[in-house]
This record gives C-alpha cells, structure tokens and sequence, in this order.
C-alpha cells in the first residue's frame, strides 16, 4: 500500500473543516476516520455521536459496536434498518481495524441510505486506498486521515490549541509538555484538560510554573532549560542541570534531550547560513516571518532570541556539534555506549560541544 502524501497540517484542516461542518448539521452519509492519531478520530466520532441525534433519538436509533465482537454483514444489515421516530439511524463502528473482511461493508457502501449514518473508526492504521470500500467511502461520504504529529511540529499544534481555549503558553511550557509526554496528542490534550480546569480563575497565559504546579514537571531542570545554558555557554548551569538529569532518568531520557540539542545546533546553523549568504552572496536575510516559517517556528521572540545565540556558535563549530549529537543519538540507544549511563553519556556530551 502506498504511503499517505498526507501532512499533519492537512489533517488539522480536515478536523477543523469537518468539526465546523458536523456544528452546523451538515452530515455525510459514511464517515470512515482512520489513521495513526486517535484524539482526532475520538473526538470527531464523540462529537457525531451527541450531536446528530437528540437523548431521546439515541436510545432507538444509534447503535455502537465494536470491530472484534462483530462482522461485516451484521453491520450491513443494521445500516439497512429504517430509523424509529427519528430522522437517521447512527451506526457507529469503534475499533474498525479488527473487523474482519472489512471490505464487505462495500455491499452497504456502494449504495449507502439517505436515512442512515455510518461512522467507522479505523484506528492505528489507515484502509487500503486501492480498495473498493475506500473508494466508495470517499465517493459517497468523508474520508479523515489522521496523520501523527513529527516532533518540529507539535509545539505549533500546542501553541494553536491552547489559542483556541482563549488562552497563551509560553515557549518554555511547550517544550515542557512535548518533552515531557512526546507526540502522543491524546496525552497532551488530557494532561491540557486537567491543567484548564486547575487553573485559577482570570488566568490568559500558561507559564512554566503552571506546567511544573499541575503536571509536575520541574521549571528549573528540564531540556529548555539545558538547551538555553548550552548556547549561553553557561556551562557550571548545563552540568548541573545535567546532574538532575542524571539523577532523575526515567523522566529525562537523553534520546530526548539530543533531540533538543539537535533541533537547536540545526536551527542555528540554518541561520549562520543564512547570515553567510547575506554578507557574501547579497541574498537579502529574511525578515522575522520568513525566518520563522523556514525554522517551522510559531513564535517570534523564540525566532528573535535563536537568531542572537546564533552569533556565539560560527558554523564550523555547529558542524561539528551536529556530528557530535548523531553519535550519542546513537550511544542513547546503545549503539557503542561503552557501558555508560544516561547520565555519564550527557555530561561526556556536553564536555565535548563545550570544548568545540
């Protein structure tokens, strides 16, 4: 099977596009949500579910099954059903990717009714876009692909849901919660769900001291914090905070750590470059906008202040450090890690990008 074109941006557009679609009772007949990233698929199937039909309706007209406990023609038949006193009959399929000979459904998605809505979702993975069943789907109904996040772009993803709540979130936060929990977007929209409602009330901006009171991470000790010393060349504050680190494995895993080390020495390499092409090649250095979306930045101070620690790291020493940085990602997995921890890997680490 081929791999998606899809982007996670294209996948945002899609939920916001169908959210606002589904607000205004605009349904399609079939909707086949699939792919990857479960928060999406979960929240427009939760969103379908209490809003196409009234409490009362649902108690006759909306059935939910589950893939493993069901098969293909039982789903048909139940499509096939008129809806009781209502206007539709809501079949809504969870945990479609253990269903069985999926592909059957094409006998109901072939010729879907007006009076039914079927709601499929196919988690984990996407269907087969060569199959028929894919084809009728997205023919007759909508088809969501929910594409996972890559690292560079969760931070913007986090910035714009928490705008979307009336609220702002300092950069500091952001690199503290998508270090802390990843990319996993369920994750971080139930840690974000317990941090709202703990919030005191008049709150506008999420800082590091909210992050560190309600999710428990430390605002002193933490990759942001080490990234920051690293390029001010504060080195007794790196070592420090790497001790913490060292102390504290489980919640500081150093693939993560040169991950953020990486991301940084590879932003400001990419500026130095720039720098060096305005100076000698007379291509004008980009304004704050454009430098943003070349660094997949979403905010501009973090754009501003990269762009000032830029000067202290010349590129032949950048050049070096990136190479550093793909060997302990390597060593942070074992590869040559000569029996050393975590902990001994990091401060060796930042010995060496100290003394380049």
């Amino acid at each position: 099977m081929a791999k998606s074109t899809l982007k996670f941006k294209d996948s945002v557009a899609a939920f916001e596009r169908l959210r606002s679609q589904i607000a205004a009772r605009q349904f399609a007949p079939i909707y086949l949500l699939m792919g990857e990233e479960s928060y999406f698929i979960d929240a427009l199937c939760d969103q379908l579910a209490s809003t196409i039909l009234s409490p009362a309706e649902q108690a006759f007209n909306q059935i939910t099954v589950y893939g493993k406990d069901s098969d293909a023609g039982q789903i048909v038949n139940m499509c096939r059903q008129m809806p009781m006193m209502g206007s539709y009959e809501v079949i809504i399929v969870k945990e479609a990717q253990q269903l069985r000979q999926i592909e059957k459904l094409s006998h109901y998605t072939s010729k879907p009714q007006t009076s039914t809505i079927l709601i499929i979702c196919h988690k984990e993975k996407s269907v087969d876009k060569r199959s028929a069943f894919y084809k009728q789907c997205n023919s007759a109904g909508e088809v969501f692909e929910a594409i996972r996040p890559r690292d560079y772009e969760i931070g913007p993803w986090l910035t714009q849901f928490i705008a979307s709540k009336g609220l702002r979130i300092s950069p500091k936060a952001v690199q503290m919660l998508t270090d802390h929990l990843g990319c996993d977007i369920a994750k971080i929209s139930n840690e974000l769900d317990k941090l709202l409602v703990s919030l005191p009330a008049g709150t506008t901006d999420i800082t590091d001291m909210h992050i560190e009171q309600n999710v428990g991470i430390s605002k002193d000790f933490n990759n942001f914090e080490l990234c920051n010393a690293v390029a001010m060349q504060d080195v007794a504050r790196a070592m420090k905070i790497a001790d913490h680190f060292a102390h504290n494995p489980k919640d500081n895993p150093l693939l993560v750590t040169v991950m953020a080390l990486y991301g940084q020495f590879r932003d400001m390499f990419i500026i130095n470059y720039l720098r060096w092409l305005s100076k000698h090649k007379g291509v004008a250095f980009p304004n704050e906008m454009e430098l943003m979306r070349t660094l997949k930045k979403s905010n501009v101070y973090a754009v501003k202040e990269l762009s000032q620690l830029s000067l202290r790291w010349p590129n032949r020493k950048v050049f070096n450090i990136l190479g550093l940085l793909r060997e302990y990602d390597g060593k942070s997995k074992g590869i040559d890690a000569g029996g050393m921890n975590d902990g001994e890997l990091l401060r060796e680490l930042l010995l060496k990008i100290f003394m380049q």
